[in-house]
C-alpha cells in the first residue's frame, strides 16, 4: 500500500488485548485518513448517545496518507472521539513530531477502548506494542511526564487536568503541541491512559516518486512565495494577527462586550519580538516554523503564546500584562488545559462577578487541579453560565468562540454556528476571504454569497484535515496542489472534485452523528448577545442558514436528505 500503511491497531485497556488489522481500502479512499478515517471508524463503532467518559467509549489517534512524507507541513495527526464538553463528535489535530513517528511505526489509526485497572502508558516501537504501568507518571504534569518518557520516542500525554477529567483538558505532544479543544485529555484520563510514546523507522511508501517530488516542489515554492506564511507567520507566529484583528475592529474584548482593545500593542506579536529574545521552532518538515521559543531571560525556554491565547488571556480578560500571559500559557500547556476555552470561561466568570480577574494564574491552577471554583470553571462557559443563570457564554454547541467577533465577519458567524464541533474558526476559516482577501476578497459585512462559500470551505478543510496537512498550507496552496501530492503518494487518482467530495462526505457523517446525539437546527446558532442592537440581523442570519442547508442538500431542519447521502455513498 502507498501513502497509507494499511494497518489499524486496536488496544483494549480493560483486558490488555492488542489487535492489528488491515485498513479497509475503500474507507481510506473515501475518507482519506486523519480526521476522516477517525470519524468513519468512530461512527461505525459508537452509539451517538454514549457517555464520553464511559469505558465503552473509544478514542482514536489517526495519521493521514501525507503524514510523515516529504509533503510540506505534513507532521500532523488527529484525535477523534465524543467530546465531554460539547457532546458532539469531535476531532482535534496537532503538529510537532508525534504524528510522523506514529506513521513511521506503520499505523493509519490507533483505536483505544476500555478502562485500565491502574494508570498505564502505551509504548509503540515499530511493530512492538506494549502496555506499561504508569503509576510513577500519574500525578505528573506534561513536562515532567514527557521528560521521563522521551528517551523511548515521541510522547503524547495528559497533565493533571486530564487525570481529573476536566472537560476542557487537552492531549499534549512534544511538550507544547496540543490537541487542545473539546476535552480529549479527559477522555484519555477516563481510561487511565497517561501517555503514548512512539518511535518508528518505516518511511511511508510512495506510489509515484517522481511525480510526488515534483508536486512537493511546487507546493514548497508556493509556501516560500506566500507572504502570510513565509513572512508573517515565520517572523511572529500566529501572534502577528492580533494587531490586524484589532485594526479591523473584530478583536473581542471583555467577553465580547466590546470590540477593539486600546492596549493591543502591548499584547501583540510585534511587542513580543521587540521585548523578548525569541527563536523559531518548526514542526516536522515545515519551513514556516510558526512556533517560537523564548531563548533567554526570566522566561528562558518558555513557548511564545499563540494568537488565540494572547487574545483569551489578554483583551478578552481585559489584561495587557504580557508576562502574565506567558506564565498562564506555560501553566495551561503543562496541566493540559485548552487556552481558548479556559480563557473564555474566565472572561465569562469576570462578567458574572462584575469585575476583572487579577489572579489568572491561581484560577488556572484551580482548573487544572479541579478544586474549588476551578471545578466549575473547568466545565466550560456554557455550564458556568447555566449554573449562574446568566447568558454570558460565548459559544456554539458548548465550544467557546475564538478571538474573532462574528458581528464584524458574517461569513465567520455562519461558520461558527454551523460547525459540527461547535464554535470553531478552523472548520471554515472565513477570516481568510473576509479579512485577508485570500483566495478572494469578499465583503465581511454581508451574508450575501456566504452560505455557498462556507460549505465549500468546510468541505475543503475536512479533506485537508484528513490528508493530514497543516491548516496554514491552505494559505498558499490550492486544492490542485493538495490533490497532486495526494494522488502521486497513494496511487489513487483523486480529482479536485473528488477531494472536495471526500470532505463533504466527512462533514455529512459528522452531522449524522450529531443528529443521533440530539442536535437540531436550534443548535446552529449564536448567543443572543450577537443579535440586534447594531449586531447581526436575526432574519438575515436565518435566511443565510436556510441557504446553507440548501447548498448542503439538507432539509429545512438541517437533516441530510436521502438523495444526498446516496450521492456520498453513506446509504
Amino acid at each position: 500500500m502507498h501513502g497509507w500503511t494499511g494497518k489499524i491497531v486496536t488496544i483494549d485497556l480493560s483486558d490488555n488485548r492488542i489487535a492489528k488489522n488491515e485498513s479497509d481500502t475503500s474507507s481510506l479512499h473515501a475518507f482519506i485518513g486523519g480526521r476522516g478515517l477517525g470519524v468513519k471508524l468512530y461512527y461505525d463503532a459508537i452509539n451517538p448517545n454514549i457517555d464520553p467518559l464511559s469505558p465503552e467509549n473509544i478514542i482514536i489517534f489517526a495519521t493521514g496518507p501525507l503524514t510523515g512524507t516529504a509533503a510540506p507541513m505534513s507532521g500532523r495527526h488527529a484525535i477523534v472521539s465524543k467530546s465531554p464538553l460539547t457532546s458532539t463528535i469531535f476531532d482535534s489535530s496537532s503538529g510537532g513530531f508525534f504524528g510522523k513517528e506514529l506513521k513511521f511505526a506503520g499505523i493509519d489509526a490507533l483505536i483505544i477502548k476500555g478502562l485500565a485497572e491502574q494508570p498505564v502508558y502505551i509504548s509503540i516501537q515499530n511493530d512492538d506494542i506494549e502496555i506499561h504501568p504508569a503509576n510513577g507518571l500519574w500525578g505528573e504534569n506534561v513536562r515532567s511526564c514527557t521528560d521521563k518518557l522521551s528517551s523511548k520516542g515521541r510522547v503524547a500525554c495528559i497533565g493533571r487536568a486530564g487525570e481529573r477529567l476536566v472537560p476542557i483538558a487537552s492531549v499534549m505532544n512534544d511538550y507544547f503541541h496540543a490537541c487542545g479543544r473539546g476535552g480529549m485529555g479527559a477522555v484519555m484520563g477516563s481510561k487511565k491512559l497517561k501517555a503514548i510514546v512512539v518511535k518508528g523507522d518505516k518511511k511511508p511508501a510512495i506510489a509515484d516518486e517522481e511525480s510526488f517530488k515534483k508536486a512537493c516542489r511546487e507546493a514548497l515554492h508556493l509556501i516560500k512565495e506566500g507572504p502570510a506564511a513565509s513572512k508573517g507567520l515565520s517572523t511572529y507566529g500566529t501572534s502577528s494577527a492580533l494587531n490586524l484583528m484589532n485594526y479591523t475592529k473584530i478583536l473581542p474584548v471583555k467577553n465580547f462586550r466590546q470590540r477593539g482593545f486600546d492596549r493591543a500593542d502591548r499584547v501583540s506579536g510585534e511587542f513580543i519580538k521587540e521585548n523578548y529574545d525569541i527563536k523559531s521552532h518548526a514542526c516536522y518538515n515545515c519551513i514556516i516554523a510558526c512556533k517560537h521559543i523564548i531563548k533567554s531571560g526570566m522566561f528562558e525556554n518558555h513557548e511564545v503564546p499563540e494568537y488565540e491565547t494572547l487574545w483569551a488571556y489578554g483583551p478578552d480578560s481585559n489584561n495587557a500584562d504580557m508576562d502574565t500571559i506567558i506564565r498562564v500559557n506555560r501553566l495551561c500547556n503543562d496541566y493540559g488545559i485548552d487556552t481558548i476555552s479556559s480563557g473564555s470561561t474566565l472572561a465569562a466568570y469576570a462578567e458574572i462577578m462584575g469585575e476583572d480577574i487579577d489572579e489568572l494564574l491561581a484560577l488556572v491552577k484551580k482548573i487544572g487541579e479541579s478544586e474549588g471554583i476551578g471545578k466549575e470553571l473547568g466545565r466550560g462557559s456554557k455550564a458556568l453560565a447555566k449554573s449562574h443563570g446568566k447568558d454570558v457564554a460565548m459559544q456554539s454547541k458548548g465550544l467557546e468562540f475564538p478571538g474573532y467577533d462574528p458581528r464584524g465577519v458574517l461569513g465567520m458567524a455562519l461558520a461558527f454556528a454551523t460547525s459540527n464541533r461547535g464554535g470553531c474558526h478552523l472548520r471554515a476559516y472565513m477570516i481568510a476571504p473576509e479579512i485577508f482577501g485570500k483566495p478572494m476578497k469578499v465583503d465581511p459585512h454581508t451574508f450575501s454569497g456566504k452560505a455557498e462559500l462556507v460549505q465549500i470551505f468546510q468541505n475543503e478543510k475536512a479533506a485537508l484535515d484528513s490528508s493530514v496537512l497543516c491548516t496554514f498550507a491552505s494559505f498558499t496552496m490550492s486544492d490542485k496542489e493538495f490533490v497532486n501530492m495526494l494522488s502521486s503518494a497513494t496511487g489513487m487518482d483523486y480529482s479536485v472534485e473528488e477531494f472536495l467530495k471526500c470532505g463533504e462526505r466527512i462533514w455529512n457523517l459528522e452531522r449524522l452523528f450529531n443528529i443521533g446525539a440530539g442536535f437540531t437546527r436550534k443548535d446552529d446558532t449564536l448567543p443572543e448577545r450577537f443579535f440586534g442592537g447594531g449586531g447581526i440581523n436575526r432574519a438575515e442570519f436565518e435566511k443565510a442558514l436556510d441557504e446553507y442547508y440548501h447548498f448542503r442538500g439538507w432539509s429545512d431542519e438541517g437533516v441530510p436528505a436521502e438523495e444526498k447521502l446516496r450521492e456520498l455513498g453513506l446509504l
